[in-house]
């Protein structure tokens, strides 16, 4: 395989780089993405699924897990200077390794009988990447999220999922209004202004699951179309995390289906 050394950060290669990594509007143009850490690249690649490039230094070059990516992979690899390298780094203390991929598209139309979990506005990327590796953990298939979600092929939700996107169906930017009444299973949003438990209910068949933005909540909308349910919280907290409260209520369904 080529193994090529770039030198400048003014290289179109490394401009393009950059540009997957910092700028949302790019990657939806570009039809790309970047994935960032070996445990990434090395899901990705085990999936048999295609990377356009791989930039890395050259001491990481000769690291196990580069190694048994070079094995799998049979493009070119970009060996930049430790600095540069650190300069275009989102995590900065893992090993070297960043791949561009294309943007997947999901492979089927949206099914409105299987478990699925929707997103809605929730914006920080680590809790949209915590959900999606709950959610699958959990045996979710689906993910919808509505507009104002944090995108989910960004590298750094990417990261935070840790290699859960490549075994859901992924459906973003959705209308919560012309989705939800197509559902013909019980659908559940997360509130704790409602005294309703989540432990009253029954989440032995499939269902849905909205969970709604950081501090805001839920919709409107989804309130009025939903059951809401509450976490008992007798420690007497305000409200969970939105990435722990949408773990606990994946995981109580779970559970009952044991």
């Amino acid at each position: 395989m080529p193994i090529i050394f770039l030198e400048s950060k003014d290289n179109p290669k490394i401009k393009h780089l950059r540009g997957l990594i910092e700028q949302n509007t790019y990657r939806k143009k570009q039809g790309q993405t970047v994935l960032e850490g070996t445990h990434l690249c090395l899901a990705w690649l085990q999936e048999q699924k295609k990377i356009n490039a791989i930039f890395t230094t050259e001491l990481a070059l000769q690291h196990p897990d580069l190694e048994e990516i070079q094995r799998l992979y049979h493009g070119s690899i970009f060996i930049l200077s430790e600095s540069l390298y650190k300069d275009l780094s989102t995590l900065g203390t893992t090993l070297a390794c960043l791949a561009i991929i294309d943007l997947p598209s999901s492979s089927q139309a949206l099914q409105y009988n299987l478990d699925t979990l929707i997103l809605e506005s929730i914006q920080d990327p680590g809790n949209v990447g915590t959900l999606l590796r709950s959610a699958a953990a959990a045996g979710v298939q689906q993910i919808i999220t509505t507009k104002g979600t944090a995108s989910l092929w960004s590298p750094r939700v990417l990261r935070a999922g840790m290699g859960a996107h490549f075994s859901l169906d992924i459906y973003e930017n959705v209308e919560l209004e012309q989705v939800l009444p197509q559902f013909k299973i019980p659908v559940y949003v997360t509130s704790s202004h409602r005294s309703t438990s989540l432990y009253a209910q029954d989440l032995t068949r499939a269902c849905v699951w909205i969970m709604g933005n950081e501090g805001q909540g839920a919709s409107d909308y989804a309130l009025a179309h939903a059951q809401a349910v509450a976490i008992p919280q007798p420690g007497g907290q305000e409200s969970l995390n939105v990435a722990i409260a949408g773990s606990v209520c994946l995981f109580e369904m779970v559970r009952q289906r044991i």
